[in-house]
């Protein structure tokens, strides 16, 4: 089954005090020099983004993956 955006948005604000901020303002190499709420805009899929959020953020404990 496909990531919803909202269980994207959740998972970031389960682990990012200010996901907000984080998705607007950090840019990922992992999703080509873009931030998340770029790569939603251009059509990325949810689940590619959290993957790439995963990918650039690696000390995140497994319970946030």
């Amino acid at each position: 089954m496909a990531m919803r955006i909202t269980e994207l948005r959740s998972r970031l604000s389960d682990y990012f005090s200010d996901s907000d901020t984080y998705s607007r303002d950090i840019v990922h190499a992992e999703l080509g020099g873009m931030t998340v709420n770029e790569a939603l805009t251009r059509g990325f899929e949810p689940g590619d983004i959290w993957k790439a959020v995963v990918a650039h953020n690696p000390e995140m404990p497994a319970k946030f993956r």
